[in-house]
C-alpha cells in the first residue's frame, strides 16, 4: 500500500563549498497532488529535485519517497518515480515509439505490457498518429510530450517535472498543461512536484505552491491562498485628463482605495480588497466630479505579488550568482 504522503522531506541542505543551494528545506506531498516550487532562476528548484531523484547527495536532512530513503535506498526511489527534466533526453534518431520502447524495457517492461503501455501514453500525449515518425522531425512542443510519455511509461508513483515548459510557445505550453489534467485524470494517486518560475503555469497547474528563494522556502498553501494572505486582492490604475484635487485623496480613500500612490498629478495608483468594485466606484465618483477618465487599469493579485511580499524584489529578478 502506498503511503498517502509519497514525497516527504525534512531539513533537505546542499552546500557547493561556501555555497548555500538549498537550506532545510522541508515539505510533504499529497498522493493525487500537483505541488509546485516556484522561484527564479537560482532559487534551488533543480538542485532540490536532483536530490530527490538521488542524482545528488544531500549535505544533510531526509527525504523519502514512497517510504524509501533518498540515500540510503536509491534503486528503490529510482523505480517509484518518474522525470521529466529542461534538456530534451530523447533519441533524436529514434522513432516516438522506438524512444517508449527502449524506456520501458530499462523498467523491465516487454512483450504485450509493453506494446499496450506505449499505446496508452502515446494517445494520452497526442502523438500515437505519430508513433513511427522519428523524433527529430517533431517540434519543441511534441519532443516535450514525447518526454513526458517517457517519465510515466512505467507507471510512476511520484513525477517530478523540472521546468517541464521552459522554451515552448503559448500555444504549446497550454496544450502541455491541459495535458497533465487528462494524465492525472488516469492516475488519481500520482504525486507530482513541479518547478517553474512561471507564475501562470503555479496558479493554473498546482493544488499548493511552494515559494522558495535562495535556497530558502518561505511559504506554502493553494494558490489563491496565498493571494488572499495579502492585504490586496486588486491592484489598480487609473489616470484622468487634468490634475487632481487634494480633497480628491480623501474621497479616494472614502470608497475602499489603500495605499495610494501619486505616480503623476493626473495619475494614480492604489489598492483595493477583491470583489468590492473599488476601482469603478472610484472612477465613477471622479467623473461624478467632472473628471474625464482616461485610463483605468484593474488588475488581480499574483503570485509574483506573493511573492514580492516575501523577497521584495519581482519574481523575474534572479539572486546573484555564487
Amino acid at each position: 500500500m502506498s503511503p498517502a504522503r509519497p514525497i516527504e522531506v525534512e531539513g533537505l541542505t546542499k552546500r557547493f563549498g561556501e555555497f548555500l543551494a538549498d537550506d532545510a528545506v522541508s515539505f510533504s506531498v499529497q498522493a493525487g497532488e500537483i505541488y509546485g516550487l516556484l522561484g527564479p532562476n537560482g532559487a534551488g528548484k533543480t538542485t532540490l529535485i536532483r536530490m530527490l531523484t538521488t542524482l545528488l547527495p544531500p549535505t544533510s536532512g531526509t527525504g523519502r519517497i514512497e517510504g524509501h530513503d533518498i540515500v540510503r535506498e536509491r534503486p528503490a526511489v529510482r523505480r517509484a518515480i518518474g522525470t521529466v527534466s529542461q534538456a530534451q533526453t530523447t533519441d533524436e534518431n529514434l522513432t516516438v515509439r522506438e524512444n517508449l520502447s527502449v524506456q520501458g524495457k530499462m523498467y523491465g517492461l516487454s512483450g504485450r505490457m509493453l506494446a499496450e503501455r506505449i499505446e496508452l501514453r502515446l494517445k494520452q500525449v497526442g502523438l500515437w498518429e505519430r508513433r513511427d515518425q522519428i523524433a527529430r522531425h517533431l517540434s519543441g512542443g511534441m519532443r516535450r510530450r514525447l518526454e513526458i510519455a517517457r517519465g510515466v511509461l512505467h507507471s510512476p508513483r511520484v513525477l517530478f517535472l523540472d521546468e517541464p515548459t521552459t522554451g515552448l510557445d503559448p500555444q504549446s505550453r497550454r496544450a502541455i498543461w491541459d495535458m497533465f489534467g487528462e494524465l492525472k485524470g488516469h492516475d488519481p494517486e500520482l504525486a507530482i512536484i513541479l518547478t517553474t518560475h512561471a507564475m501562470e503555469e503555479a496558479d493554473f497547474l498546482c493544488d499548493r505552491v511552494a515559494i522558495l528563494d535562495r535556497g530558502k522556502l518561505l511559504c506554502e498553501d493553494s494558490p489563491e491562498a496565498l493571494k488572499r494572505g495579502l492585504d490586496t486582492g486588486e491592484k489598480v490604475e487609473l489616470e484622468t485628463d487634468r490634475e487632481l484635487a487634494d480633497e480628491d485623496e480623501l474621497s479616494l480613500a472614502a470608497v475602499g482605495a489603500a495605499n495610494l500612490r501619486f505616480q503623476s498629478a493626473t495619475r494614480v495608483a492604489f489598492d483595493a480588497r477583491p470583489g468590492e468594485g473599488t476601482g469603478r466606484r472610484a472612477a465613477r465618483l471622479l467623473e461624478d466630479r467632472g473628471y474625464h477618465i482616461v485610463h483605468l487599469n484593474i488588475a488581480l493579485v499574483t503570485l509574483e505579488d506573493v511573492f514580492f511580499s516575501y523577497t521584495g524584489r519581482a519574481l523575474r529578478e534572479a539572486p546573484p550568482a555564487p
